[in-house]
């Protein structure tokens, strides 16, 4: 049984539509949990159904790359700047996450000033008093947030180099993935600020598919369209971006959807595919890694097909996450996600993903996840059974590098409540840069 969810030979997927990898999912569920009576039971095995198969073989990594002056030349940066802004670097934005530790929906349109009222701070923080008051802020969402930084920070790279900042921004290419309940805010947030500066055809949306849960009856195993619609988790974002005609542009407000060979043709002009978190706190004080991707690019030319960064967990509140260990058997680093970590306490976790990947050459490793598929952990939520295949699994199935910092950090991003403070301080240094919030409104004709 354990074997089955091997995240290093996971079983086939058939990705042809969503109808298909349903029926995937319910092949899966019927091979899995035979011994299983009911639901319940289901739950109750949960964590062993989800471990790591050589859990207890595991060790700290071997030969991690450090990121530092030694390793990554002047040379190997300049070519890292030149990539980013000639638009040889697809820049995507994962926002359909449900944020369910914050309560406060998809992360991409949390509003402080409208949605952080002293009532909600209460909950999140503990606390009757704040150092940054919400209703301090301008009324913009995480998102806008988000975007605006990236808009700054590529048009200060441009003036640097001498480069006209309005034509870099239009040559780089997004990739932005929300999810259904909120698409259509999203797509109005990026007509509504004049797509940030980029070039409406080469910023490029997809809808995070949500599943009903599966269920057992008489008969066995079925899809019960009478549970609630959930996500089936970032590894299946990232198997949907394979399937046909998922990606789509937006410039008009006609949809106007990529044919799977298209968009495969597309990743294979690119030299790295960067993978972006909506909740990283860093991301709002300077958007662009030139040293990681540099990195990225200088382990790519090596081979690698992803690179994942490594970084101290936060002692004081640790977090969960994919953690980086050793695995004897495959011989390799590998990232566990933390569901597949047993009963290892999340204090425990030394070394965790960044959440910030990177993929050399992406349609390498795109085309992977379409023919192999990801295993495909699973969760019993609301008395229904969900998968939550992990995207990070894909490192067992590409040659992967892990990187860290010379100087180890903890992560910083919000994550939950006790990260809110932090989270309302970076925003507010945000709006505090000079000329920030003047050029804000300028580049997208708002008042903000």
């Amino acid at each position: 049984m354990k074997a089955m969810l091997d995240p290093s030979n996971p079983q086939p997927l058939d990705l042809t539509d969503f109808a298909t990898y349903i029926n995937s999912c319910l092949g899966l569920a019927k091979r899995r949990l035979k011994k299983y009576g009911d639901l319940e039971e289901v739950a109750e095995a949960e964590n062993g159904l989800n471990a790591y198969p050589r859990l207890k073989n595991l060790s700290e990594p071997h030969d991690i790359f450090v990121i530092d002056e030694q390793s990554i030349s002047a040379k190997e940066i300049g070519e890292a700047v030149q990539a980013l802004l000639d638009g040889k670097v697809l820049l995507e934005h994962t926002c359909a996450g449900e944020a369910t530790r914050l309560g406060l929906g998809t992360k991409y349109l949390i509003n402080p000033r409208l949605d952080l009222t002293g009532e909600v701070m209460q909950r999140l923080t503990g606390q009757r008093a704040w150092p940054v008051d919400p209703m301090g802020l301008s009324s913009m969402s995480l998102g806008r947030r988000h975007m605006l930084q990236l808009a700054w920070d590529l048009g200060s790279l441009a003036s640097d180099n001498n480069r006209d900042p309005d034509k870099v921004l239009k040559s780089q290419h997004l990739l932005v993935i929300v999810n259904e309940a909120t698409v259509t805010s999203v797509e109005m947030d990026f007509h509504e600020a004049r797509f940030y500066g980029f070039d409406p055809a080469k910023v490029l949306f997809m809808v995070q598919k949500s599943f009903h849960g599966f269920n057992k009856g008489r008969q066995g195993w079925f899809y019960d369209t009478s549970s609630p619609l959930r996500l089936h988790n970032h590894g299946q974002m990232l198997l949907q971006t394979t399937m046909e005609g998922q990606i789509y542009r937006n410039e008009q407000g006609t949809k106007e959807r990529l044919p799977w060979p298209t968009f495969r043709s597309l990743l294979e002009g690119f030299d790295d595919k960067i993978s972006f978190n909506i909740e990283d706190l860093d991301y709002l004080s300077h958007s662009l890694d030139i040293t990681g991707l540099a990195a990225a690019l200088k382990l790519g030319a090596q081979g690698a097909r992803m690179v994942m960064e490594v970084v101290t967990n936060n002692p004081e509140n640790p977090q969960k996450g994919g953690a980086c260990f050793w695995d004897p058997k495959l011989e390799r680093n590998v990232m566990v996600e933390s569901f597949q970590l047993g009963d290892i306490a999340n204090s425990e976790i030394i070394y965790l993903n960044k959440n910030i990947n990177h993929y050399p050459n992406p349609a390498v490793a795109l085309s992977t996840a379409r023919d192999r598929g990801l295993s495909m952990p699973l969760a019993v939520k609301g008395g229904y059974l969900y998968f939550q295949p992990v995207q990070g699994d894909l490192n067992f199935l590409l040659p992967t590098a892990y990187v860290r910092r010379a100087t180890l950090r903890p992560i910083h991003s919000w994550k939950s409540g006790a990260n809110t403070i932090p989270a309302l301080q970076a925003m507010a240094a945000q709006e505090k840069r000079p000329g920030f919030l003047a050029w804000a409104s300028e580049l997208t004709g708002l008042k903000l």
